[in-house]
Order: structure tokens, then C-alpha cells, then sequence
């Protein structure tokens, strides 16, 4: 009875060593890589475009797809209340060139890339995506 306790015990140590170093690779950004979170088979739809695409900004590599943004990756991690008015107009730039096919994945890439678009931007390309939706429904 008291080997069973000492390796219960040995057992519930390692597990929590275990735990508390996943916990503090995390923390430093060691957890998962990009590529890790991009390849989800079951991911779900976004609702951002009309057909559902889900590995839409992804090449066959796993690399993220760029939309002639590479100056947008300045921006990772930032937070949208502290863009300025220049920040705003260099996202809504990029957004107003792209093809409307291609707003669903440039937001996706976006997404992974963890660039955050201001509210203004956001609304923009939700007013976009909504027009086309009603242009599809439209022509059925």
C-alpha cells in the first residue's frame, strides 16, 4: 500500500512539473509555432466570405500568403485603440486595392499573422463583404 502511494505520488509530481514548464514555454511564446495554429482540418468558418474556404491565406508549404502588405507586420500584436489616424489609412489603402474575392483572405492572413484592423477598417470590410453577399443572393 505505501509503494502505491509513494509512486502515486511520484506520478502527480512529474505531472505537475510538466505543467508548470508547458505553462512557462507558453508565456514565452515557445507553446505552438504559426504553422502549428494554421493547419486545423475541422477549423470553422469564419463567416467573412462568402464560401467558406478554411486554409484560404495558406500555401501548400504552410507559409502564410502576403497581399502586398509585408508593412502591415509592424502592427502585430498592437493594440487598434492606439492607431493613429496615418495607421488607419494605410490599412484602409491596402483594403480599398484588393480584389473582393480576395478581402476574406486577406483578413484570414491578417488573423494569423495577429494584426489586429482598426474598428473603422473592420466595419469597412464587413460593409464589403455584406454588399457582395447581396449581389450573390441577387443573381439567384
Amino acid at each position: 500500500m505505501t509503494g502505491a502511494l509513494i509512486l502515486l505520488a511520484i506520478v502527480v509530481a512529474v505531472g505537475l512539473v510538466l505543467y508548470v514548464s508547458h505553462r512557462i514555454s507558453l508565456r514565452k511564446g515557445g507553446g505552438t509555432s504559426a504553422s502549428d495554429e494554421i493547419v486545423e482540418p475541422e477549423q470553422a468558418c469564419c463567416g467573412m466570405h462568402i464560401v467558406c474556404e478554411k486554409n484560404l491565406p495558406i500555401d501548400r508549404k504552410g507559409n502564410i500568403i502576403y497581399y502586398d502588405d509585408e508593412e502591415l507586420d509592424s502592427y502585430a500584436f498592437a493594440d487598434p485603440e492606439q492607431y493613429t489616424d496615418s495607421d488607419v489609412e494605410q490599412f484602409r489603402d491596402i483594403l480599398l486595392t484588393l480584389l473582393p474575392e480576395d478581402i476574406a483572405g486577406w483578413n484570414k492572413s491578417l488573423e494569423l499573422r495577429h494584426i489586429p484592423l482598426p474598428e473603422a477598417v473592420r466595419d469597412e470590410m464587413l460593409m464589403i463583404v455584406g454588399e457582395m453577399r447581396q449581389t450573390l443572393n441577387a443573381a439567384k
